[in-house]
């Protein structure tokens, strides 16, 4: 009998310590469960032995099913023995299986049986745990209110039998619910007094646990020394403790925290230490986080002019989609992880697409965004969702261990025996919420990245209706004002230049003039070498148009005459009629086409060097607004006379 309770002990003491116990050490102690078994009679001592086995199949060598097998067996020798503890244990047990298939549906039910049977036999601390596992189960599925509901009613019970160890371990669950519906100030309050217990208890696990959440609290709040602050004292924690796993978590997150304030350097060399350790784990999912963080950072680096990352963070990226994604097709997702985890092709191809802007392939930048969107719209997806926090919780249930077991220690051998097993539902209140609340975190800040990388390539309104619908239908627009500009004796000029200086210069040249037209409400088309043109009055129809489109030609024509360049500048607009939209299947971009454009681009040739040239049309919209000077009218190929004004600068 005493060789039976030392190899139960140990079954559920290895629920408490780091998870490489699940190796040789958990087979070894399921041998040693099966020999006694081959010995048990048919009693209460039996059903202990089967819900051992049970939890030591699904939590050190990570096979549920087997440990549903033994579960069954405990639970019909339960039944037959009319034993309420048993069938309240077995339960709980199956439960805990079942959670760990992510079958969370069925996990509930057999939570619901161990809970009438904890009930019948008047067992307050079971009844609050497993009140807690119930509260857990529907927060991690998406019902905050039914997870509050059981969360607050297990904590009445904890302070009813003033078990401060759950009272910490409750506080701290109800503030994990808090962080997820972004109510940071309830979530810090119970967080504070979680850790509060937590310390007069000196549990070292749970003070980790607090520490780290209120880290990630004050990181979603932006207040970032404070985050560092609590994360700092966590990873202090969790290496006193030995857990590799934990450390590897923080690491990632402070490595966040210093890729958003932008010290690089730092950010760098976190993720990578979170890379060693996934790597020494063998944690596909954990590599492929950090593969995807450490290319966002090198991203940053390119965008803040160092090109020279560029192919850094494509490799990376390279690396992950690898491993993220055996085939994938532009209509659908088959095989499409080998983690499981859709999140990385997320990231992955909306770094891509970021990447491919960067170095000039604007086809390949949005066949990507588009597989970045058709993999958002599944990491989105409730199913997906779950299955994220799923992950978190089992990556994170291990880590309760050490301090539990030795508190346990303490207390009468067979009472806690029995509690122990019961207490090994707990998955969803030992929930570390690092993986959780990044990944989170950063889902929200890629979308608006994402969208920021669309509204490069086409207007906000075009886009929209591409991201709604996969298209753009083309439309007229009978109130616009184009604006076209090019550079005098461009060819001579540009045969005196060396190919660097001459696309700096028309680099730099250019992009003063989209600060322009952004400035004053235009959309830029295109360029065509040298010529730059724009409109306004669409898609978005503007009653002033015309004055907005001679506003920013004056500022451009001034910029170009004080900033004391290489070239001169002709500028031509045209008020009229015209069709947008996009055509095409490849390399396609938003574009105007019509008679007004075809004049604007005439008005321009017939301009003059730092002069702006109007036509008729749009004169008459501007008279009352700016000085003009009247050229008359003036014959233009293809076109006949055209009466044409100066704009007084």
């Amino acid at each position: 009998m005493i060789k039976f309770f030392l190899i139960l002990i140990l079954a559920i003491g290895i629920l408490f310590l780091p998870s490489q116990v699940s190796g040789k050490e958990g087979r070894d102690l399921i041998d040693s469960l099966r020999t006694v078994l081959s010995k048990a009679k048919q009693d209460t001592n039996r059903v202990n032995i089967y819900a051992a086995l049970c939890i030591s199949y699904t939590l050190t060598i990570k096979n549920p099913d087997l440990g549903i097998k033994y579960g069954n067996e405990g639970l019909l020798l339960s039944e037959k023995l009319n034993w309420k503890k048993g069938l309240a244990m077995t339960n709980q047990c199956l439960a805990i299986c079942y959670s760990a298939k992510f079958n969370y549906p069925k996990s509930l039910d057999y939570y619901l049986k161990a809970l009438k049977w904890n009930q019948e036999i008047g067992n307050k601390v079971a009844i609050a745990q497993t009140f807690g596992n119930i509260g857990n189960l529907y927060f991690i599925s998406g019902n905050y209110p039914n997870g509050l509901d059981y969360l607050f009613k297990a904590l009445k019970i904890y302070e009813e039998l003033n078990n401060k160890a759950g009272i910490a371990r409750d506080l701290g669950n109800i503030g994990s619910v808090y962080i997820l519906q972004s109510d940071y100030s309830k979530a810090l309050s119970y967080y504070t007094k979680a850790l509060k217990i937590a310390e007069e208890l000196n549990d070292k696990v749970e003070i980790s646990r607090d520490l780290g959440s209120i880290g990630t609290i004050y990181f979603h709040k932006l207040d970032y020394p404070k985050a560092l602050e609590y994360y700092f004292k966590s990873l202090r924690l969790l290496e006193e403790m030995g857990d590799i796993s934990g450390k590897a978590t923080l690491f990632g997150n402070i490595g966040e925290i210093y890729h958003t304030t932008k010290d690089y350097s730092k950010a760098i060399l976190y993720q990578q230490e979170a890379l060693k350790v996934f790597k020494e784990l063998k944690d596909k999912g954990g590599l492929a986080s950090a593969h995807t963080n450490i290319a966002g950072i090198y991203l940053s680096l390119a965008k803040e002019s160092n090109k020279g990352k560029l192919d850094k963070a494509l490799n990376l990226i390279k690396s992950n989609l690898l491993i993220q994604a055996r085939s994938h097709t532009d209509t659908g997702i088959t095989n499409y992880s080998e983690i499981g985890d859709l999140s990385g092709l997320y990231l992955g191809y909306r770094q891509y697409s970021e990447i491919q802007m960067l170095l000039g392939d604007n086809f390949g930048a949005l066949l990507s965004y588009k597989k970045y969107a058709l993999y958002k719209d599944s990491v989105f997806s409730m199913e997906k969702a779950k299955k994220l926090t799923q992950t978190a919780m089992q990556y994170e249930f291990d880590k309760k261990e050490d301090a539990t077991k030795a508190e346990q220690e303490k207390k009468d051998l067979k009472q806690r025996n029995i509690r122990n097993i019961i207490a090994v539902g707990l998955l969803g209140s030992l929930v570390f919420l690092g993986i959780v609340f990044r990944q989170r975190n950063r889902l929200k800040r890629e979308k608006k990245r994402s969208d920021d990388l669309l509204l490069n390539i086409l207007p906000e309104e075009v886009a929209e209706e591409l991201k709604q619908t996969g298209g753009a239908m083309a439309k007229q627009f009978n109130d616009v004002t184009v604006l076209f500009t090019d550079f005098v004796n461009f060819t001579g000029i540009s045969e005196q230049m060396s190919p660097t200086e001459l696309v700096a210069e028309i680099h730099k040249n250019f992009t003063a003039f989209d600060d322009i037209i952004e400035k004053h409400g235009l959309e830029k088309i295109k360029t065509i070498g040298d010529a730059y043109m724009a409109v306004c009055g669409l898609p978005i129809a503007s009653a002033d148009h015309a004055v907005r489109v001679v506003n920013a030609a004056l500022e451009i024509n001034d910029y170009i005459k004080k900033s004391h360049g290489k070239f001169q500048i002709r500028i031509g607009l045209n008020s009229g009629s015209v069709v947008a939209g996009i055509v095409g299947v490849k390399k396609y971009a938003y574009d105007i086409w019509g008679d007004a454009v075809n004049t604007a681009s005439r008005i321009e040739s017939n301009s003059e060097p730092g002069k702006i040239n109007i036509s008729g049309s749009t004169y008459a919209l501007v008279k009352d607004n700016f000085t003009c000077h009247s050229r008359g009218k003036i014959t233009v190929k293809g076109k006949g006379e055209i009466e044409m004004y100066f704009v007084e600068s």
